[in-house]
């Protein structure tokens, strides 16, 4: 079924179009980067005006130059296709994560946090690495909160947790996600890159366990000093949301593997019946679990909506002035953003696939990797059918490395922030932003070289 609707616009033509129009998307993703580094006060009550500054910089100016329908057209596939969607699998997946509460003390040796990280590394492929992040990032600061030396154990945690765990579905990081909405299928990423996954997890395990067994022999940790009573016994509160988080992850596997044949044209742009029905789903288990969710649990949980406050008004900047850029890069050669077309090209003609993983990586480092894996995807081509066939090692770099290499810095992925900033507040010394830099240099850049000549040669 299609229900066309009038005055459709046609397609932007990436080759006639200025670098200028780019502005806005690099201005946006700049201040994400350096307000907050710069002025965080500024930026944590202005944040959204800043973003809608930005998107009105693209919108006003085109619709001037390429008139009303142009505008709308692109609008509302922005809206429609990518951003409703992803802001609702994510909104979903905090709501829910927030509503179950590990209760109890653990004691943190080095075999039980090397645990800790393993299972987060499971979790966060499934319930994405916020959701995993937020779950178990305060039962871990409890566990090692008589430990002398444990900034090394939040650091892995976001190495491991926060980022690379999250590599193999949709569900585990955005910038996947957003592979899926445009025709990835589900778990094609975890067939591709799930080597690649496990020797990073396994690596960084080990390189985690024998560290922290050095520092807990060298601090000799006795039990009776910890400060949290082991008076609570071990469990979940509010693990009825467990439920609601497998009826996420139904829901998404049936908008990729059910084909309706029905499908509603709205201003150019497709909105199938079953996507229709994943985003129905996916309010209906957040309205579900804020309902059946104890408050003691939120409050537990110190759960409040300023994280996806923010999350939502950026990426409505985001999604909004990277339509120009999109359409640059989809004139591949051709268009304004030929040099970068050409660095990730081998003299043939051939995508190199090694390049393409540092790009894509570098970029998600120190802007977000979500937005960076849309602008690779598109340079790469943008059919996903075609990307997933002859140019599958291609697209298995950029997925790799936006996930894997947003974990440089702080701000190359969502829950890193959100992490440092719980850590903090439970009181632990975590690095500066160029500190944790030394430790992401140290660790993991020598190992993205080694999945380099293993995986993407």
């Amino acid at each position: 079924m299609l229900l066309p609707l009038p005055a459709q616009a046609a397609a932007l033509d990436g080759s006639q179009l200025s670098l200028l129009w780019g502005v806005p998307f690099a201005g946006i993703l700049l201040s994400i980067a350096i307000w907050p580094l710069i002025a965080p006060m500024v930026w944590h009550h202005h944040f959204g005006k800043i973003a809608a500054a930005w998107a009105l910089a693209f919108v006003l100016p085109f619709t001037v130059v390429y008139g009303l329908s142009a505008t709308a057209h692109g609008l509302v596939h922005a809206l429609v296709a990518e951003y409703i969607p992803f802001i609702l699998l994510l909104t979903a997946l905090f709501t829910v994560s927030g509503g179950i509460y590990i209760r109890g003390n653990l004691h943190g040796s080095p075999l039980l946090n090397t645990g800790i990280l393993a299972a987060g590394a499971m979790l966060a492929s499934f319930m994405g690495t916020t959701g995993a992040s937020m779950l178990l990032i305060r039962p871990l600061i409890r566990a090692n909160d008589n430990r002398k030396h444990n900034v090394h154990v939040i650091v892995f945690f976001i190495f491991i947790v926060s980022n690379i765990g999250g590599s193999l579905t949709p569900l585990g990081d955005p910038p996947l996600f957003l592979g899926f909405l445009k025709g990835v299928t589900f778990f094609w990423t975890a067939g591709h890159i799930i080597w690649d996954t496990l020797f990073l997890v396994g690596t960084l395990l080990v390189i985690f366990y024998l560290l922290d067994r050095f520092l807990y022999a060298k601090e000799g940790v006795q039990r009776q000093d910890d400060p949290t009573p082991d008076t609570v016994k071990f469990g979940f509160n509010g693990g009825r949301n467990f439920v609601l988080l497998a009826a996420i992850i139904a829901l998404v596997l049936m908008s990729g593997l059910w084909r309706s044949g029905i499908s509603f044209d709205i201003y150019g742009t497709e909105l199938t019946l079953q996507a229709l029905v994943r985003d129905i789903g996916l309010i209906a288990v957040i309205i579900a679990s804020l309902v059946i969710t104890p408050y003691s649990v939120h409050e537990d949980n110190q759960f409040g909506w300023e994280p996806m406050k923010e999350v939502a008004k950026l990426f409505a900047g985001i999604f909004l002035t990277i339509i120009p850029v999109i359409a640059m890069l989809q004139a591949g050669t051709n268009g304004p953003f030929g040099a970068v077309v050409r660095a990730v090209t081998n003299a043939d003609g051939s995508p190199n696939p090694a390049m393409y993983f540092w790009a894509t990586g570098l970029l998600s480092s120190f802007l977000d990797n979500a937005p960076t894996y849309l602008v690779f995807f598109n340079t790469a081509g943008g059919d996903a059918v075609h990307l997933m066939g002859p140019m599958a090692s291609t697209l298995a770099a950029i997925s790799a490395g936006a996930v894997f290499m947003g974990a440089n810095t702080y701000i190359g992925n969502a829950p890193n922030l959100m992490v440092k900033a719980i850590a903090e507040d439970r009181g632990v010394k975590m690095p500066s932003f160029f500190g944790y830099m030394a430790w992401s240099a140290g660790i993991l850049l020598p190992l993205f070289v080694v999945v380099t000549l293993l995986f993407f040669r």
